[in-house]
């Protein structure tokens, strides 16, 4: 990519062999040639997941960004790392790799926005056993996708082979994003006051969470020797149409992560919003819970919406209780916003304009001082 030795991913530069008999980087299982392959690929989606304020281009040792702080009185830069996780099983058992690089900027950047942070560039790591030029340009035009729905750049990147260390079929992703915020602007538990609403943004899936459960629920054990270690039966499942879905399982569980970015920051600049929650791992209540400041509690009300129906899925096929249900997964919100209640109708009419599924789901409270749970938000009723 366009920083950080993306060109042979960071290696050095060599032949294929260093003579005969002699040892050599190939033989040790890393392809150089097969680095520059990758990064020639990939030069069309990097420039387009650019910002005007990238300087320089492909090829750089480090990524630059001329930020405009006259824009700002006191800018705070906010920074966030993540990867995909387990979900990327899936991706190699089905030879589908573009959608988990969207999956990955979702993570990083939709914990950025949380804030209140613009997100502005994003910088990736690719690992693998054995470095497929195709599989990579692959991986790097889903990054460059998420990157353009986030409004982010893609300023640069590393991508290393491991022989030895990984499979050759093995990879993995990571990624890390920088952002900017006004320090006046900067949202947040310490905004969070009671009555305020609970507006709950639709997930597009089960997004990047959870993956270790679906593969216990859908697949059982990893079989070794097969792409994700999912084995033949677990493959046909994942081609198989699933009526309750109106699609194939596998399409369904590979649905890329929606990215909130841009919604929040035109909710927030025209709706008074308190705080936003990213819901990753831990569910709902637990990662609401982190914007909820002590002596209140967020309250959702499970009636309010009905969860997308892999949930119902996994759930059936695994038995899996409830309570484990709202732990591991979203259960179909993926963001929760905490607005004022004068600005419930407008929020809910901006984020229906730009498409995003949204609706009241809830409210905060005064804490019950009777109420010994270390919960300060919770869940109650049933799902519709």
């Amino acid at each position: 990519m366009s920083a950080a030795g993306k060109a042979a991913g960071g290696r050095h530069p060599g032949g294929p062999d260093s003579g005969p008999g002699g040892a050599s980087y190939r033989a040790a299982g890393v392809d150089v040639a097969a680095g520059e392959r990758a990064v020639e690929a990939m030069r069309g989606h990097v420039a387009r997941a650019t910002r005007p304020e990238v300087v320089g281009s492909l090829g750089g040792f480090a990524g630059l960004f001329a930020l405009d702080t006259s824009r700002y009185k006191r800018p705070l830069l906010a920074s966030s790392t993540d990867g995909v996780g387990t979900k990327i099983a899936l991706a190699r058992a089905m030879d589908v790799h573009d959608t988990v690089g969207v999956d990955l900027v979702a993570m990083v950047v939709d914990d950025l926005v949380v804030c209140g942070a613009e997100p502005l560039f994003l910088l990736d790591y690719i690992a693998c056993g054995s470095l497929d030029p195709r599989r990579v340009e692959l991986l790097v035009s889903g990054i460059a996708s998420g990157c353009e729905q986030a409004g982010c750049a893609l300023v640069g990147g590393e991508t290393a082979e491991h022989p030895g260390l990984m499979g050759a079929d093995d990879y993995d992703l990571a990624a890390t994003g920088v952002g900017v915020v006004e320090a006046d602007e900067v949202l947040g538990p310490e905004r969070v006051r009671p009555g305020d609403a609970l507006i709950a943004m639709a997930s597009s899936g089960v997004h990047s969470n959870g993956f270790s459960l679906v593969r216990h629920v859908l697949f059982g054990a990893a079989e070794e020797g097969h792409p994700g270690g999912i084995g033949p039966a677990g493959q046909e499942a994942l081609r198989r149409e699933e009526p309750t879905l109106g699609t194939t399982l596998g399409a369904a569980l590979l649905t890329p992560t929606r990215i909130y970015a841009k919604d929040c920051l035109a909710l927030a600049a025209a709706a008074e919003v308190r705080a936003f929650a990213h819901i990753t791992g831990g569910g709902l209540a637990a990662n609401l819970a982190r914007v909820i400041p002590a002596g209140l509690s967020a309250v959702l009300d499970r009636a309010t919406w009905a969860p997308s129906p892999i949930f119902a899925l996994l759930a059936e096929r695994g038995r899996i209780p409830l309570t484990e249900m709202e732990h591991t997964f979203n259960q179909g919100v993926g963001m929760v916003a905490v607005v004022a209640p004068s600005a419930v109708d407008d929020a809910l009419a901006l984020l229906a304009a730009r498409g995003v599924p949204a609706w009241l789901a809830g409210r905060v409270t005064t804490a019950d001082p009777a109420d010994e749970s270390p919960l300060t938000a919770r869940l109650v009723g049933s799902h519709a």
